[in-house]
């Protein structure tokens, strides 16, 4: 049985007035408490998902101190702090063996679940930049990687091969045939950015890991960004898996499955304009790769989780993860069908 949330919130302060559910992530379990003083935000961390629990903080904290060193007028962000439970402690691990934490709440703020105006992405663009950039001087090897595996698409495509070989009840709907169908078409393209990094072409750099559109904080009043949470996912990476995901976030029209060109032209300038300084080359050379693999990543983890039994993302009815795969497969059709005016837009802003 569940430890109750008063329970655990009181861990991290005195005179809880209450606690209420917030965000709509895949993986953690999120809560906003008000308190007699400041509110703040409790994360449960999913153990299933996060192995070692305890290297989130460890991260959480090294990223805090990094950022303590900069200069105030160099950071155009706010970065939530982690609190400490009235015992001092960073974390709090309760009776059934779950592992809570909290982090201050930024407040005066709302996140977006789609891009409304080119302002938006440019600001979408610019927070992720400047995140890349403000971190481009921490050594990538003094994180813990929290989540070995992620984000490596050879190692979903092979868990896919072996979980699609004694799951054939699941795969015969038309939807399922299609899942399978396109992950046999585009398999090719999974080593992409593996390989690059294998050959040396793009370094390791601290990413952020989880960079779609929501987790960006905006003002609530104004059309710009003030911070950037959920950072369980910083680690070591390739910070093409960032951009990417952060494109088939703010890209996507949900309406119709396709790639929004004209939001990609606006995050992609103000990231640049970030994160320009120490791109190189190669950097440039791999964009529309890691364009196209995102989304083909994510349906590949869709469509295997769904034949598994909906073990990994959280599903409201059993079908979902086969359908939210299918809308990957689709965005990752619509960018390949665009690839000429996302090279040549790559070209022009490589150019500035």
């Amino acid at each position: 049985m569940n430890a109750p949330l008063p329970l655990i919130a009181g861990q991290f302060a005195q005179a809880v007035i209450e606690i209420t559910p917030i965000g709509n992530g895949l993986i953690n379990d999120t809560f906003l408490v008000t308190t007699a003083s400041a509110p703040f935000v409790l994360q449960r961390i999913n153990s299933r998902v996060f192995p070692n629990p305890g290297q989130i903080t460890d991260n959480l904290i090294t990223l805090n101190r990094h950022l303590e060193q900069k200069s105030g007028a160099s950071i155009r962000l706010q970065i939530p702090e982690l609190l400490n439970t009235t015992a001092g402690n960073p974390y709090y691990c309760d009776e059934c063996g779950d592992y809570w934490r909290a982090i201050s709440f930024i407040a005066d703020t709302e996140s977006l679940e789609s891009i409304t105006a080119m302002a938006e992405a440019g600001q979408a663009g610019f927070a992720l930049g400047h995140f890349h950039r403000l971190v481009s001087d921490l050594d990538p090897l003094s994180l813990h990687d929290t989540l070995p595996g992620f984000h490596i698409a050879p190692g979903y495509l092979s868990r896919y091969h072996e979980v699609s070989g004694r799951a054939p009840a699941q795969a015969s709907s038309t939807t399922s045939r299609y899942c399978a169908e396109f992950i046999e078409d585009l398999e090719h393209i999974a080593d992409d950015l593996e390989s690059a990094k294998q050959q040396g072409l793009l370094p390791l750099r601290i990413i952020h890991g989880d960079p779609k559109l929501n987790n960006f904080l905006f003002d609530k009043h104004g059309q710009k960004v003030v911070g950037i949470i959920d950072l369980d996912t910083v680690k070591p990476g390739l910070v093409h898996y960032d951009i990417g995901d952060c494109l088939r976030s703010c890209c996507h029209i949900l309406e119709t499955d396709e790639f929004d060109l004209a939001v990609c032209a606006a995050l992609l300038e103000s990231y640049l304009a970030e994160a320009g300084a120490f791109f190189s080359e190669h950097d440039y050379r791999y964009l529309y790769p890691a364009i196209r693999l995102i989304p083909f990543e994510l349906g590949l983890r869709f469509y295997t989780d769904y034949l598994e039994g909906n073990c990994y993302f959280k599903v409201t009815e059993p079908e979902q993860n086969l359908q939210r795969a299918a809308q990957q497969f689709r965005l990752c059709a619509s960018i390949i069908a665009r690839e000429s005016a996302i090279q040549s837009l790559i070209d022009q802003l490589k150019t500035r």
